[in-house]
């Protein structure tokens, strides 16, 4: 499914178990992850990541809940047929958004000099 990379679990930045969901919920917005898809089990996702398999039942767990993955008894857990890809998508965006917004009334930088910064790093991205 992934490699360590995509992950981009950080030690020091909060519970693991949140940052595994996280990287869930991204991946799945992002596309790297589809509707109907395996994921890997408990103990192969914890063993590729490094971090203890009851951290990644706790992920998933939280994912279930969220209604984005669900576990079939002796199949595996998969992403939901029905994961609210667009709305998790949406989220992401926003709570960037969010940051971003606070850093700028943080900064006192005014809404123009906001916008035009970040138009200039989206349209750098596009290069």
């Amino acid at each position: 499914m992934t490699t360590k990379s995509a992950w981009q679990l950080d030690m020091n930045a909060g519970p693991i178990f949140v940052q595994i969901a996280s990287g869930v919920r991204r991946m799945l917005a992002r596309g790297d992850l589809a509707p109907g898809q395996r994921l890997p089990s408990a103990r192969d996702l914890a063993a590729e990541l490094g971090v203890n398999p009851n951290t990644i039942v706790h992920a998933f767990a939280e994912l279930e809940r969220m209604a984005v993955i669900e576990t079939k008894r002796g199949l595996g857990t998969f992403v939901r047929k029905d994961a609210p890809v667009a709305a998790l998508r949406h989220d992401l965006l926003r709570a960037a958004a969010t940051a971003f917004s606070a850093e700028v009334t943080a900064l006192g930088i005014s809404k123009g000099e906001a916008l035009g910064v970040l138009k200039e790093v989206l349209d750098a991205g596009e290069s």
